[in-house]
């Protein structure tokens, strides 16, 4: 039977030689992934269990991230637990204040995920790693405790939805456009239970950190996974990171797929998802006249170097708007490091930013950003549900690294490419 990536993926973790659309499998895991407010649940469920030892200890991450730094004395109990537990247990890759990173742009970053692989986590987001030819998919903090104990986890196989792409990118259009795109397209439950399957010849125009940012929202159109081909970029992000052999899955050219969508990269504009669904998408043309208060650019989805490199760039030389507050994080601390080489910290503190040391705070309103009532935010991140970033009563607009920081800079949503233009005139 012909399959699709991630059915390759799936049979060969579970012994089979095929797998079809709602079979249920066991299959033995590369990783188990959970994070500050994750692990804590899925530690004392594996106690209750009656577990002794894991599985693997250099096949366990826990990423402190979420409220780290500890914000109030109940997430810093949360990471005591994990801290106690990583300890017992001789956790390999434990990663806390100082050497950790927003966890789905760390894990790539150390290279603890690679091609062919079958990774789960207790985070949603997990599915980020699809970028790199993995099937990654997020679970309950119940489904992780089993997982660290026995190395191996229940999956219902899912069907597929190909995504071909053709094109590429005009200027200060990027992933987080396309993939706002296309959940514009399909709705938030458009590929509910589905693998959103990446093809085509426009994917040799989107860098690792594009695919990285539509593999992670992938989820935020219901689907169980993201997962693009590995090509020459795909080894070559690998290369230097991982120390292991990987395997290389690629679909069956007869693979069957419940919908094909084509997208052009050429004729995309920037896109925001206004309050309160990703699917609220509209493109930049069509925003209209919205005053904002606070901009965020960082998170797993745009905290990437590349999302440092476009903020800067438009923000050089320009000041953060009097009644807006810029908040920039970066993912990781390497490449928090990265920025200060190339001088993108002074251009964000010398515009009027706040910048952070790696965490997920802001995104889902736990510190470093909450925001009051009536507050609009512009935010790099992946989710603008109700409530998402502070009082429910405030909105939250998802937009690329370049939206951001073009309406940091005029406080209202703004086009980068206004900016960039006046730029050009001025010089």
């Amino acid at each position: 039977m012909p399959m699709t990536m991630t059915q390759k993926i799936l049979a060969a973790h579970s012994g089979n030689t095929e797998v079809k659309p709602g079979q249920l499998i066991q299959a033995k895991l590369n990783l188990v992934l959970g994070n500050d407010i994750t692990s804590p649940v899925a530690i004392r469920e594996f106690q209750k269990a009656g577990f002794t030892s894991v599985f693997d200890r250099e096949k366990i991450a826990l990423v402190m991230d979420h409220f780290v730094p500890n914000k109030d004395i109940k997430a810093a109990e949360q990471c005591m637990e994990c801290r106690n537990f990583a300890k017992t247990h001789n956790i390999k890759h434990f990663y806390d204040v100082g050497c950790m990173g927003i966890e789905h742009s760390l894990l790539p970053e150390l290279g603890l995920v690679a091609a062919g692989e079958c990774i789960i986590g207790a985070d949603s987001h997990t599915c980020t790693y699809g970028a790199l030819g993995a099937f990654s998919t997020g679970v309950g903090s119940t489904d992780m405790a089993a997982a660290m104990a026995t190395g191996e986890a229940w999956f219902k196989v899912p069907s597929a939805i190909r995504i071909d792409l053709t094109g590429k990118f005009s200027p200060y259009v990027s992933g987080k456009d396309l993939i706002l795109h296309i959940i514009g397209m399909i709705g938030v439950d458009g590929a509910l239970y589905q693998s959103l399957e990446y093809s085509g010849s426009g994917i040799s125009f989107l860098s690792m950190d594009d695919r990285f940012c539509i593999a992670n929202m992938s989820i935020e159109a219901g689907a169980k996974n993201g997962i693009f081909p590995v090509d020459s970029a795909t080894i070559q992000y690998m290369e230097g990171r991982t120390n292991r052999p990987y395997e290389i899955f690629q679909a069956d050219e007869n693979a069957h797929y419940e919908r094909v969508i084509e997208i052009d990269l050429s004729k995309l504009e920037p896109a925001v998802a206004f309050p309160h669904l990703p699917e609220n998408t509209r493109e930049i043309g069509g925003v209209g006249d919205i005053p904002i208060h606070q901009v965020v650019i960082g998170s797993c989805t745009n905290g990437w170097l590349s999302d440092m490199a476009k903020a800067a760039e438009i923000l050089q030389g320009n000041k953060i708007h009097p009644d807006v507050r810029c908040i920039v994080i970066p993912a990781t601390q390497q490449i928090y490091m990265d920025c200060i080489e190339k001088g993108y910290l002074s251009t964000f503190i010398e515009a009027g930013c706040a910048v952070s040391t790696p965490t997920c705070g802001p995104c889902l309103g736990g510190h470093m950003g909450v925001m009051a009532s009536g507050e609009r935010c512009v935010a790099t991140t992946n989710r603008n549900f109700v409530g998402r970033m502070g009082h429910v009563e405030s909105e939250v607009y998802l937009a690329s690294a370049a939206v951001a920081a073009a309406s940091a800079i005029s406080g209202r949503i703004t086009d980068p490419r206004q900016i960039t233009t006046n730029k050009r005139s001025i010089t």
